[in-house]
C-alpha cells in the first residue's frame, strides 16, 4: 500500500503539537529534562508551552502554535502550489515568531513590557529554549521546507528539500550566527559606535601588511606571514599525504600497507602540544640534534629551530594524515580500466600515470590543498609552541581577546583577513575545477587490475615517505618517553606513578573507585566526541550530498558557510559561541551541549570535503537507476550511494572524533569544572610543571584513540569495487 504524499507533514504537525503538551519548553537547569516530565503543568521552569501560554502569561509562544494551525488547514487542500503556500506560510510564521519574539526578549527584556505588563514582570523572565521547543522549531522548519518543495522547487522532493533548509538553518544558527556577531566588533569604535574607519584604523599598518623581510627587514606583516606559511603547509601536506595514499594503495607488498596507514594516522590522533614538545626535545636549543652538533663540531645551541621552519614541520605532522585520508579514497577510486585501455593504446606506465591516473586526483588534490590551507591559517597550537618571533594571525587574535591589551574588535579586524583568504582559496579551487568530469566509479562491471606505479615514481615515493615516517616515530618516541621516566633532564628512572597519578583504581566500601584524577575529564571527553562524530560525518556527508547532485539558488553561499568554520581560528569560534550562546532563546554557555556543538561544526567541513571528492568520482547514472526503479531518494542515498562513500565516511568519523579529543583552542573558553576536557587538563598539567603526568596522559588518549579507529573501521568496513588488488609487478599488455 502506497504512502499518503501528506503523511511526513502530519507526523511533523503531531510532533509539534505534542511538543506543546508533554515536554517542557525551557531548558531545565542543572538537570535532564526527561526528569521532570512530571512537571510540564507546573511552575514557569518546568512547563509545557501549552501551560506557559494560559498559566504563566508567555503569550508569545502562541506564534508557534498559529503557524502548527496555518500548516494544518493545509491538509485539506490537494497537493500543489497552494498547499505549499499553506504550508510555507505557517512554518515561517511560527519558526520566525517564536525565533523573533525569543531573540527580542533575551537581548530586550523591555520588548514586550508594554504588551504584558498586565501579566506581571514573570512575563520577561526567559530561559534557554528546551526539548520542547527544540521539537516544535525543528517540526516548524520541516513543514516550511515541504511547503517549498510543494510550489515546485528541488523537483518536489520532500527529502532534498528537507535536508537543504533543515542544513541551512543549522549552519546560520551555529556558523554564520555566532561568526558575525563576533565579528561585527572589526566594525566599532571605542566608543561602541559603528564606523567603518575603525577596521582600517586596526589592520592598515605596517605590523600586519609590512613587507620589511623582502628589503632586508626582520620580518613581515602578519597576513603575509599567515599567507606564506599556510601555502607551503597546504603543498607540503597535499604532495606528501598524495605520496602516502598513493603507497598504501598501490604498494606491491600488503605487509607495508598497513603499518604505512597506521605511522601515517598517527599525528592525527595525538594532542598538537605533544609533536611541538617531541621537535623540541629533538631540534630545541637543550635538544638532541644541538647537542650532538656540538658535541662533534662545537656548534653552540641556538634557537634556529624557532620560527617559519618549526611551524612548518609541526604543522606538516598534523595536517598530513588529513590530506592522506582524503587522498586515500580518492586513488581508490580511479577505474583501473582508464588505465588498462591507455596500456593498451601502447602507453608506458610512466606516461599512462602523468597523463590518466594524476588528473584524475584532481578533484581530491584541490579538496585536500583547500582543507590544508585554512587549517594552517587556522593553528594556533603549533604557532604558539615553536612559533618563537615568527607572528601569525591566529597568534595575534588569541593576544588580543585574552592578553592584557583585550581588544575585541583588533581579535575581530584580524579575523576578517582570515576569512577573506579562505574566501579567495575557496573561489581558486572552483576556478580550477570548473564544471570539468572525473567519475570514475559507475554502474558498469570493473573488475580491472589497478596499474602498479611507475618504476621512478616508486623510487621517489620510497625516498620521501619511508624517511618521513621514520621521522614521525623517532619525534614520538622522544616526546612520550617523558611519560615513563621519573623526571626529564634530570632522573631517567623508569616508573609508572605518571599512570598512576592519573589512572588509578582502587576498591572502596561500595566496589570500584576510580581514584586517579584524570578519570572525569577522560569519561567527559569520550562521551561529547562519541556523540558528535556520528552527526558530525552524517551532517558532513548529507552537505556534500546536497552540493554534489543538486542544484538550487544560493549553493556557492552553502557551501562556504558549511566551511567557514574552519577559516575562523578555534580561539574565536570559541568566543563567538560565548558571546552568540550566553544569554536566551539560545542559552547554552556552561552545559556539555555547547561543547558537543563546538566539536560539531568545527569538524564538518573536512567531512564536506571528503565526501565532496568522492562524489565527484560517482556516476550519477547510478542514482538515477535507483528513482527509475521507484526507490525514493532517501532509499537511493542510504542503500546505493552511502556504501560507495566508506572512505569517505571512515574519513569524517575518524577525523571528528580524534579532533574532538584532541582539540585545545576551540574549547578553552567553553569548559567549566562539570565539563572538563582532557586537552585543558594536559594543559593544566604542563603549565604547574607537571610534565610526565601530560604525556602519560597523552599515551592513554593515543591507544584509546586508535583502538576507537580500528572499532570505526570495522564497522563502517571497506567500500567493494569489485576490483583486485595491485600485483607485485606491472600486468604486461600484449602488443597489436
Amino acid at each position: 500500500m502506497s504512502r499518503h504524499p501528506d503523511q511526513p507533514v502530519r507526523l511533523w504537525l503531531a510532533a509539534g503539537l505534542l511538543a506543546y503538551l508533554v515536554l517542557p519548553w525551557y531548558a531545565i537547569q542543572d538537570t535532564a529534562w526527561y526528569t521532570v516530565l512530571g512537571q510540564v503543568l507546573g511552575g514557569p521552569e518546568t512547563a509545557s508551552g501549552l501551560v506557559q501560554i494560559l498559566s504563566h502569561h508567555r503569550v508569545w509562544l502562541l506564534l508557534g502554535v498559529l503557524g502548527l494551525v496555518v500548516a494544518a488547514i493545509g491538509l485539506a487542500v490537494p497537493p500543489g502550489k497552494a498547499q505549499g503556500r499553506w504550508f510555507l506560510a505557517g512554518g515561517v510564521l511560527g519558526f520566525g515568531g517564536l525565533l523573533a519574539s525569543g531573540f527580542m526578549i533575551g537581548a530586550k527584556g523591555w520588548s514586550f513590557e508594554i504588551l504584558n505588563r498586565g501579566f506581571g514582570e514573570l512575563a520577561l523572565n526567559q530561559f534557554g529554549i528546551g526539548i520542547g521547543a527544540f521539537v516544535a522549531l525543528l517540526a516548524l522548519v520541516m513543514i516550511a521546507a515541504f511547503g517549498v518543495a510543494r510550489l515546485g522547487f528541488f523537483k518536489g522532493d520532500l527529502f532534498v528539500a528537507s535536508a537543504v533548509v533543515g542544513c541551512s538553518v543549522l549552519l546560520l544558527l551555529f556558523i554564520a550566527f555566532p561568526v558575525v556577531k563576533a565579528l561585527h566588533g572589526a566594525f566599532l569604535n571605542e566608543q561602541g559606535q559603528w564606523s567603518l574607519l575603525a577596521l582600517q584604523e586596526r589592520i592598515g599598518n605596517e605590523r600586519v601588511w609590512g613587507l620589511n623581510c623582502l628589503a632586508g627587514g626582520l620580518r613581515c606583516g602578519v597576513a603575509w606571514n599567515t599567507l606564506f606559511l599556510a601555502l607551503c603547509t597546504a603543498t607540503g601536506t597535499t604532495v606528501l599525504g598524495t605520496m602516502m595514499a598513493l603507497m598504501a594503495e598501490r604498494s606491491a607488498s600488503a605487509r607495508v600497507q598497513t603499518p604505512l596507514r597506521v605511522v601515517a594516522l598517527l599525528p592525527i590522533i595525538t594532542p598538537p602540544f605533544v609533536v611541538g614538545l617531541g621537535l623540541i626535545l629533538l631540534f630545541g636549543r637543550a635538544g638532541v640534534v644541538n647537542q650532538f652538533l656540538e658535541y662533534a663540531f662545537g656548534i653552540q645551541p641556538t634557537r634556529w629551530f624557532y620560527g617559519v621552519l618549526g611551524i612548518w614541520i609541526a604543522q606538516m605532522f598534523a595536517f598530513t594524515p588529513i590530506a592522506f585520508m582524503i587522498m586515500r579514497g580518492v586513488v581508490q577510486g580511479v577505474a583501473p580500466s582508464l588505465e588498462e585501455a591507455a596500456q593498451t593504446l601502447r602507453a608506458d606506465r610512466r606516461r599512462t600515470f602523468f597523463t590518466i591516473t594524476l588528473p584524475l586526483l584532481k578533484p581530491g588534490l584541490a579538496n585536500a590543498f583547500l582543507v590544508g590551507f585554512i587549517e594552517s591559517m587556522a593553528d594556533f597550537g603549533n604557532p604558539i609552541v615553536v612559533g618563537g618571533q615568527y607572528s601569525v594571525l591566529s597568534t595575534d587574535i588569541f593576544f588580543a581577546i585574552v592578553g592584557a591589551q583585550y581588544d575585541q574588535g583588533r581579535a575581530a579586524s584580524l579575523a576578517w583577513i582570515l576569512t577573506l583568504f579562505a574566501l579567495g582559496v575557496f573561489a581558486l579551487q572552483r576556478g580550477l575545477l570548473g564544471k570539468q568530469n572525473y567519475t570514475t566509479v559507475s554502474g558498469k562491471g570493473d573488475a580491472g587490475i589497478p596499474m602498479a606505479l611507475p618504476d621512478s615514481v616508486r623510487r621517489v615515493l620510497n625516498a620521501v615517505v619511508y624517511p618521513w615516517l621514520a621521522f614521525t616515530v623517532v619525534v614520538y618516541l622522544f616526546a612520550f618517553a617523558g611519560g615513563f621516566v621519573q623526571t626529564w633532564g634530570r632522573d631517567y628512572t623508569l616508573t609508572l606513578n605518571h599512570f598512576k597519578t592519573a589512572f588509578a583504581l582502587e576498591w572502596g566500601q561500595f566496589g570500584l573507585v576510580w581514584a586517579g584524577t584524570a578519570w572525569n575529564s577522560l569519561f567527559t571527553t569520550v562521551k561529547l566526541a562519541g556523540l558528535s562524530a556520528p552527526v558530525t560525518a552524517a551532517t558532513g556527508l548529507l552537505i556534500a550530498w546536497l552540493l554534489a547532485r543538486t542544484e538550487f539558488h544560493g549553493r556557492g553561499l552553502f557551501e562556504f558557510v558549511a566551511l567557514l568554520a574552519f577559516a575562523i581560528p578555534g580561539t574565536v569560534l570559541g568566543v563567538s559561541y560565548i558571546l552568540a550562546f550566553n544569554v536566551p532563546p539560545v542559552e547554552l554557555t556552561g552545559t556539555g551541549l555547547i561543547i558537543m556543538l563546538c566539536f560539531m561544526f568545527r569538524n564538518l567541513p573536512v567531512g564536506v570535503r571528503a565526501g565532496t571528492a568522492a562524489f565527484r568520482q560517482l556516476d550519477k547514472s547510478l542514482d538515477e537507476a535507483s528513482l527509475m526503479l521507484r526507490a525514493s531518494t532517501a532509499q537511493t542515498l542510504f542503500n546505493v550511494v552511502l556504501p560507495l562513500l566508506k572512505p569517505a565516511l571512515v574519513a569524517a568519523l575518524v577525523y571528528s572524533f580524534v579532533r574532538a579529543m584532541t582539540t585545545v583552542s576551540a574549547v578553552i573558553f567553553l569548559v567549566t569544572a562539570e565539563n572538563e576536557l582532557a586537552t585543558t587538563y594536559i594543559i593544566g598539567r604542563v603549565g604547574n610543571g607537571d610534565y610526565g603526568v601530560a604525556l602519560a596522559y597523552c599515551t592513554v588518549l593515543i591507544v584509546l584513540m586508535s583502538l576507537a579507529i580500528a572499532l570505526i573501521q570495522f564497522l563502517v568496513g571497506e567500500r567493494k569495487l569489485g576490483r583486485r588488488k595491485t600485483g607485485a609487478a606491472a600486468v604486461a599488455v600484449p602488443a597489436i
